[in-house]
């Protein structure tokens, strides 16, 4: 039997895709391992860190701002993302340390809203308020803790003066984040109708409730309060976002690439999140909005990891 060449396929991508330019995805998926962390901006610089090592760096993080703020007796800002129980270890290590928090200021960078619009209550025990709460300000010796009335979440009420309340602080001093597989920012969605607009106008946009991609529905349904099963019907259809001014109002920014499927190998991150690093700089991949600004980026092993074939693997 003759040998063939394999047969030469094309085609467009699902029409619900949002970003589209194919040749900037296969420039991302062709990054090795090896230069991921080569980029042109010296203020955009990139680590590549043990897995292991993410979550310790980011809570050794901020325990530092907030530990040497506290003590030389400065308001610290923080745009906070996804409250997730390891919260509650920096809550520890600020109680061990004797932190006095009075100063501090957090920010939720979103929060889930329903199909009206209305924001999740901080009593709903899905919702990042409610988490924040729980694992981080809840876990405070009562006796370190700032003002219940400094750790802001998104509400129905303070939505509409959520980005002046970080800019009569000064802005935020630090905002971490991380991309979804959508590439958004917090919850700014890069099909959202409600950031419709020019580049330099999406700039300019502050916090309000948007529509969240099909994608996020997605990916947040693995998520270990949803039961990690796929549950479409579980995540709720909107959210409350931060904007890209309050990101770009931050005198600094830490991004974080870490997520793989419940600790295996199998990440929906791994190509996102070369072009969030080294895509074109687009409101179609939000976060990728960070090249331009000064960012600190931790990306772990699993996500340098090369975007290839794995023939011995299935699902």
């Amino acid at each position: 039997m003759k040998s063939r060449c394999p047969a030469r396929f094309t085609f467009a991508p699902a029409t619900f895709v949002p970003f589209r330019d194919l040749r900037a995805v296969a420039a991302a998926r062709a990054i090795r391992h090896q230069d991921i962390t080569r980029h042109r901006n010296p203020d955009f610089r990139i680590t590549v860190i043990p897995d292991a090592e993410l979550e310790r760096r980011w809570i050794a993080d901020m325990f530092s701002r907030v530990s040497e703020a506290m003590a030389a007796g400065r308001s610290y800002v923080m745009i906070m993302p996804n409250p997730w129980p390891g919260y509650a270890k920096l809550a520890t290590m600020l109680n061990r340390a004797r932190v006095n928090c009075r100063r501090l200021h957090t920010f939720n960078m979103d929060e889930y809203a329903d199909e009206h619009g209305r924001i999740a209550p901080e009593t709903w025990e899905f919702g990042f308020g409610h988490a924040f709460k729980k694992h981080f300000y809840a876990e405070l010796d009562p006796k370190l803790r700032p003002p219940e009335r400094q750790i802001r979440v998104f509400t129905d009420q303070n939505l509409k003066d959520y980005g002046r309340m970080l800019a009569d602080l000064g802005g935020a001093d630090i905002c971490y984040s991380g991309p979804g597989w959508t590439g958004h920012l917090a919850f700014i969605e890069p099909d959202a109708p409600e950031f419709a607009g020019t580049f330099e106008e999406w700039k300019r946009m502050g916090p309000r409730v948007c529509t969240l991609s099909p994608f996020t529905v997605a990916q947040n349904s693995l998520h270990g309060c949803f039961g990690m099963s796929g549950d479409l019907t579980a995540v709720p259809p909107k959210a409350a976002t931060i904007g890209p001014a309050e990101v770009i109002g931050a005198k600094h920014r830490i991004q974080m690439h870490g997520i793989t499927v419940d600790g295996s190998f199998a990440s929906w991150q791994r190509l996102t999140t070369r072009l969030v690093l080294h895509g074109p700089v687009t409101k179609l991949v939000p976060e990728s909005l960070l090249q331009t600004l000064r960012t600190d980026v931790w990306v772990t092993k699993s996500i340098a990891a090369n975007v290839e074939p794995r023939w011995d693997k299935g699902y």
